[in-house]
């Protein structure tokens, strides 16, 4: 753990403890960076939700620092979708070619929870300074660093922060005021965990009258289902209906997938959540602070590149801040290299949600998430 970073970045702040500002903290401390804090809201620095789905784009960001074998001992690599009838009947099967190099499957699923510990894990074991239950309450910042009051009084000095905490940012109200507000897409997503079967060793999509449900490995033993669901009116919805509502949805679901939702008893087992998004579409830094991950550009699970996403900005900030002495510069090209992408992955996924909205047929909808799916395939 050696190297110098653009303009002697000895101390860093980092605001959020979930994927984004992890990944950050991690790169940081592997590139010499001795004094590092991480901050989080929570005092519990709990994480919530049943599982992620790792493209193609969040496996190899997720690969690229050094999770590898923990992803395949404890998630769940594969590479294949098939495309089923709401009755099971399979219409297309998609094989994804690897993009690595020993032939490792480039997709796949993990549990939220069991990524938040190996993660954490990591940070800890570098001796990275955690602080709980606190944020970001004041930020000023001269030419040769940034002055933060905290939400607990205590203040810090420090050459560059990072503002990694999430998508209802308190650092992007901060440092860009006048950016909107993150919005409301028109559709919402569910999510279940289930034990998993064994035929169901790759990604399962269902294609029903009202909404299409997938089911994702995403343990040894472990998958999850999601639901897409057009709500125009954003409705608040309590427990104890979700489970009849959900069933509603998938009335029509027949089979092997009928069987496991009807299995679903309580709305405790149920992960309900408005998709809403936004994109800066600009700088995501002023002067010696930086915004990271979904602070900046919160994308829909379309794609299932939100996580990969975060962890290549980490990654690409780091690779940018070895190449100059100047942090102004390598700030800027790290804006070259992520805002591009940014629009794509983020733009896309919005796109494909809008054409499931509006009824679009496959024959529309399959070309452009055929495209979106070569495009994440890039490197970053």
């Amino acid at each position: 753990m050696s190297g110098r970073l653009a303009n002697d970045l000895n101390k860093v702040l980092i605001v959020g403890g979930g994927i984004a500002g992890m990944a950050a903290a991690i790169r940081l401390r592997e590139a010499g960076v001795e004094q590092i804090e991480m901050i989080d809201v929570d005092p519990q620095w709990r994480v919530y939700g049943t599982g992620i789905t790792l493209s193609t784009l969040t496996m190899r960001a997720l690969c690229d620092l050094g999770f590898r074998d923990e992803i395949l001992a404890h998630g769940f690599a594969h590479n294949r979708v098939s495309m089923r009838t709401s009755a099971g009947k399979i219409l297309n099967v998609v094989e994804s070619p690897s993009v690595f190099a020993d032939g490792t499957p480039s997709e796949g699923g993990i549990l939220r929870p069991v990524l938040h510990k190996m993660m954490s894990e990591r940070v800890l074991g570098y001796d990275i300074k955690v602080r709980l239950g606190l944020t970001v309450e004041k930020a000023e910042q001269d030419e040769d660093g940034v002055s933060v009051t905290f939400t607990d009084g205590s203040t810090g000095r420090y050459d560059f922060v990072i503002g990694a905490d999430g998508l209802f940012s308190k650092m992007r109200e901060l440092v860009f005021p006048d950016t909107p507000k993150p919005t409301f897409t028109g559709q919402a997503c569910w999510r279940v965990l289930f034990d998993r079967p064994d035929d169901f060793d790759h990604c399962h999509m269902y294609m029903g009258k009202m909404v299409k449900a997938g089911f994702n490995p995403c343990a040894p033993d472990k998958m999850y289902m999601f639901v897409l669901e057009h709500v125009p009116g954003n409705p608040r919805r309590s427990q104890d209906e979700l489970v009849s509502i959900l069933q509603e949805l998938t009335a029509d679901f027949e089979g092997e997938a009928g069987e496991l939702i009807r299995s679903v008893k309580s709305g405790s087992q149920i992960v309900y959540r408005p998709l809403e998004s936004i994109l800066i579409d600009g700088d995501w830094y002023c002067g010696r602070i930086l915004l990271i991950g979904d602070a900046v550009h919160a994308t829909t699970p379309h794609l299932g590149s939100g996580a990969g996403m975060a962890v290549e900005d980490a990654i690409v900030l780091v690779d940018e801040l070895k190449k100059t002495s100047v942090l102004e510069v390598a700030l800027q090209n790290f804006m070259d290299r992520r805002l591009p992408r940014g629009k794509a992955v983020v733009g896309n996924s919005l796109r494909i949600g809008d054409l499931e909205m509006a009824g679009a047929p496959m024959s529309e909808i399959g070309p452009l998430f055929g495209q979106s799916l070569q495009m994440i395939a890039q490197p970053y």
